[in-house]
C-alpha cells in the first residue's frame, strides 16, 4: 500500500497523539506526493513518526480526518470492523433499546458518519467528503450487520458545504419510509424520518427521559418547557404526575406530542400547548407592584435547543439560559424539582451551572443538586475529543 504522507509542522502533533482525529490545514508542513480530495493518506510529524491514517480534503479546514492511529487499509473490511465495534458497544450499554444511535461519528472513530436506528430502519447522515465517497461500502456494511428494512440518507445539513459537498437525502436501500412507530423506554412514538428534526428525532435524551420521569412520582403539576414530541412530559405522566403541561413553539411538534399522549393512554394527564417558551414564562411570572408570583409546579423541565453555534455567541446564550431559569424558578414550589439541560458544546458543564446558580441568587432561592446528566450511552464521550461531549444537565431540589 503506497500512501501519500501529510507531514506536520513542528509542535502540531500533540493533539493528534492525545487522540483527537482532526488535522487542520494550517498545521501541514507539506505533502510528499499528489493526492485527491477524499483519498486515504498517512500522517506523520516533522520527525517522520507515524500519527495515523485517514481522509484528506483540501477544500476543508479539517484537512485530514484520522480514522486510525496505525497504517491500515482503506477497505470494506476496516469499515465493517469499526461499525461492528460500535454496534457491540450499544448492545453492551443499552441492551433493551430498539431505537438508538448506531454510529456517532468521532466518538466511534468514524469521523463524518452518523447512523441512527429506528426499529428496523436506519438513517445515515454523512458530513465528510471521505465518508461520502465510501457511501456504497457504508450501505453494504450496514445491510450485512443489521439487516434493516430500509436505509435512508438525511445528509441535509448546511455544514456539508465546508467539505465541498451539496446536501443529499433520499432512499439508499430497501422500501420507501415515512413515519416509523418506535419505542423508547416502553413508550410509543412516531419518528418522521423523511422530514423530522436531525435524522427523525433526538435520541440522546433516551436515558434521561426515564431518569427525569422518576422525579415526577407523586408530583402534582409538571411543566415541560421546549417539550418537542413529548419525551419528558410523557415519561412524567406515566410515572404518576397528576397533570403535565408541555410547551413548544412548533405547532407540528405539539400536535405530534398530543397524538403520542393518546397512543400511550396518557392524554388525561398530559396536554401540550404551542407557545414561545420565553414569552409564556414571562407572562406567567408577570406581577403588579407589591405582588408576588405564586409558584404552582412540583417539577419543571428545561430542555431548550442550543442557544449558540459558536464561541462568539456564548454571552448571548448565557443571558438566554439565565432568563429561562430565573422565570422557571419563580414558578417552582418549595421542595419542587428543577431538571435542566444544555446541548451546546460551547457552554461547558461548570459554566452552565454558574448560570443556574446566578438565577437562583437573583430569585433568593437555594437549591440542592440531586442528579447530574449526560447524553445517552449511544452517544459516547471521548474526553480527548471535546466535541463529543455536548449534552449536560442537572436536577435540583428547591430547599427554600
Amino acid at each position: 500500500m503506497s500512501l501519500t504522507t501529510v507531514l506536520l509542522k513542528p509542535g502540531e502533533a500533540d493533539r493528534l497523539v492525545a487522540g483527537h482525529p482532526w488535522l487542520y490545514s494550517n498545521s501541514i508542513l507539506r505533502l510528499t506526493g499528489p493526492v485527491a480530495d477524499g483519498d486515504w493518506v498517512q500522517v506523520k510529524d516533522h520527525r517522520q513518526r507515524l500519527l495515523g491514517t485517514g481522509f484528506y480534503n483540501a477544500k476543508s479546514r479539517i484537512a485530514v480526518r484520522i480514522l486510525d492511529a496505525d497504517r491500515v487499509e482503506d477497505d470494506r473490511a476496516f469499515l465493517r470492523a469499526r461499525v461492528q465495534s460500535a454496534v457491540d458497544l450499544r448492545r453492551r450499554w443499552m441492551p433493551g433499546a430498539t431505537s438508538y444511535r448506531v454510529v456517532n461519528s468521532e466518538s466511534d472513530f468514524l469521523s463524518g458518519l452518523i447512523v441512527d436506528r429506528y426499529e428496523d430502519v436506519l438513517v445515515v447522515q454523512i458530513s465528510s467528503l471521505g465518508m461520502d465517497r465510501r457511501k456504497a461500502d457504508i450501505v453494504a456494511v450496514l445491510q450485512e450487520l443489521l439487516q434493516p428494512r430500509s436505509i435512508l440518507e438525511r445528509s441535509d445539513m448546511a455544514s456539508r458545504r465546508f467539505e465541498g459537498l451539496p446536501e443529499s437525502e433520499g432512499l439508499l436501500a430497501g422500501e420507501p419510509v415515512g413515519a416509523v412507530p418506535i419505542t423508547l423506554n416502553g413508550l410509543r412514538f412516531q419518528a418522521d424520518l423523511a422530514g423530522g428534526h436531525k435524522t427523525g428525532l433526538y435520541l440522546d435524551q433516551q436515558v434521561n427521559y426515564a431518569a427525569v420521569g422518576e422525579l415526577a412520582r407523586g408530583a402534582g403539576e409538571v411543566l415541560d418547557c421546549f417539550s418537542f414530541l413529548g419525551g419528558f412530559a410523557l415519561h412524567c405522566a406515566r410515572a404518576g404526575a397528576r397533570q403535565v403541561l408541555g410547551l413548544d413553539q412548533s405547532a407540528t411538534a405539539v400536535t405530534a406530542a398530543g397524538e403520542h399522549a393518546r397512543a400511550n393512554g396518557l392524554a388525561e394527564r398530559a396536554r401540550f400547548e404551542a407557545a414561545n417558551v420565553f414569552d409564556w414564562l414571562k407572562a406567567a411570572t408577570a406581577v403588579g407592584p407589591h405582588e408576588r408570583v405564586i409558584p404552582r409546579y412540583d417539577l419543571i423541565i428545561l430542555d431548550p435547543p442550543s442557544f449558540t453555534r459558536n464561541r462568539a455567541s456564548v454571552p448571548d446564550a448565557l443571558r438566554g439560559y439565565k432568563e429561562i431559569h430565573l422565570r422557571a424558578m419563580k414558578l417552582l414550589r418549595p421542595g419542587g424539582m428543577l431538571a435542566t439541560f444544555c446541548c451546546s458544546h460551547h457552554v461547558g458543564r461548570d459554566l452552565f451551572e454558574e448560570v443556574i446558580l446566578a438565577a437562583a441568587y437573583d430569585t433568593r432561592q437555594v437549591f440542592r443538586r440531586v442528579a447530574s446528566y449526560t447524553q445517552s450511552p449511544d452517544h459516547p464521550v471521548i474526553p480527548a475529543i471535546a466535541e463529543t461531549e455536548y449534552l449536560k444537565g442537572f436536577a435540583y431540589e428547591r430547599v427554600r
